[in-house]
């Protein structure tokens, strides 16, 4: 029988004392505690600080995808994931827009929206009305909540208000509109929702429940484009399969889910790296092209008048360099620092750059496709793993990977089988 998981003032215990629990709860070995007990360049006390229950951290392999340039201007970008060909795809797909000048992006301002929910009104449209009439003294208070986000442009700018239908009644929902300038910017939002949702039940005389941040950033969006020539993705054929692939993916949520999917493989690795938030990052794309079109693509593919191949991306992009992990984690400001991103106006750049990468990302998933296949960038890291897996030595990785990529079989049971033949 195996103790149990309540642990009274676990929380209150140091990292050590929680990971010696673990140990003892989860029956691991030494080597298996060890290899969740690391901190790296942060620090068990930085990691203790950020979350609750610490007992390690989880590495992810970081790698940096070259050959960016984003309005005429040069990134190196780091990427922080697991999954091959990524990294790969992205640097050879940013090669290929250089000759026909590299790739632009644009952002909106970097606004937010904090909402308030109203219920219990007796005419929701009565109370949206007096809310309307209140528009600058609600303003006036939000702002007064952070006035040095005030001093740097940013704050409340508007409201927005909507009557809502649902399950339990109507409601009426107010949206405060808040230049965050470069921070993502929950703290600020929150907070300016917290301090008006009094004043509107006053106003309305309804009760407010939930005031917090909307992960939908439709008023900070980044988008990002380029041009391909067709010889350097293969030819005609292979732009015409491109086209083809997005076509597919526009009209069918099957495949639109993992089209987007390859989208996000290059973004989300860049919004960990930074220290981002790639949760609200993959939460606000996909709800935004739900919200936009249904079940659409994040980018467009289309074919140039020279028979090149043109593409686009737009996203809700909610990136921050001020505060959260981004200020505090060393890595993460290694990796800031290495992109070039700076105070005042990075975290929009920032977002640019993010797109691109997504932008680039995809095609190299869509070329795959319409010419050699998905499986042919993933079976070769996929053969050296399973060879490591089979306990192949520093000089026998690459010579049972390539046994294995030869016969067609890459498997486990084949990894053992050829790493005890090159061993007879």
């Amino acid at each position: 029988m195996s103790p149990s998981s309540e642990v009274p003032g676990f929380y209150k215990k140091k990292p050590s004392e929680r990971l010696e629990f673990v140990k003892e709860f989860a029956n691991l070995s030494d080597e298996e505690t060890n290899a969740i007990s690391g901190y790296g360049a942060l620090g068990e006390e930085t990691a203790n600080r950020m979350i609750e229950n610490v007992v390690g951290t989880f590495p992810l392999p970081l790698g940096i995808a070259a050959n960016f340039m984003v309005n005429k201007k040069e990134y190196m970008v780091p990427m922080a994931l697991e999954e091959p060909s990524v990294v790969a795809a992205a640097t050879h797909m940013a090669k290929g827009t250089r000759k026909m000048g590299g790739i632009t992006a644009d952002s909106d301002d970097p606004v937010m929206i904090g909402q308030i929910q109203l219920v219990n009104l007796d005419d929701p449209f009565a109370a949206k009305k007096q809310i309307i009439k209140k528009r600058d003294e609600i303003i006036k208070l939000a702002n007064e909540q952070d006035p040095i986000l005030v001093k740097f442009g940013g704050g409340c700018k508007d409201i927005e208000v909507r009557v809502l239908d649902s399950d339990t009644g109507p409601m009426v929902i107010t949206h405060l509109l808040v230049d965050c300038r470069d921070a993502m910017g929950a703290n600020a939002v929150n907070t300016m929702a917290e301090a008006v949702a009094t004043r509107l039940e006053t106003i309305t005389g309804g009760r407010v429940y939930l005031r917090i941040i909307s992960n939908l950033a439709i008023y900070r969006k980044s988008r990002a484009s380029a041009i391909w020539p067709a010889e350097f993705l293969g030819g005609e054929e292979v732009v015409d399969g491109i086209i083809e692939a997005f076509s597919f993916a526009c009209a069918d949520p099957f495949r639109v889910a993992t089209h987007n999917k390859g989208i996000m493989n290059g973004i989300d690795p860049v919004v960990i790296a930074t220290g981002n938030d790639w949760r609200a990052i993959e939460a606000g794309a996909h709800t935004y092209g739900q919200w936009k079109e249904g079940h659409s693509s994040f980018t467009t593919w289309e074919k140039t008048k020279n028979g090149d191949l043109k593409g686009s991306i737009e996203l809700p992009m909610a990136i921050g360099l001020v505060g959260g992990a981004t200020s505090t984690h060393p890595t993460a400001k290694a990796c800031v620092k290495i992109l070039d991103v700076k105070i005042p106006g990075g975290a929009t750049e920032l977002s640019q750059v993010i797109c691109a990468v997504g932008l680039c990302q995809n095609l190299g998933a869509l070329r795959a496709l319409a010419s050699e296949g998905i499986q042919r960038g993933h079976m070769g890291l996929h053969a050296r793993n399973l060879a490591v897996q089979a306990g192949a030595n520093k000089n026998e990785i690459d010579k049972v990977a390539e046994m294995l990529k030869n016969s067609g079989k890459v498997r486990a049971d084949m990894a053992e089988k050829f790493l005890n033949e090159i061993r007879k």
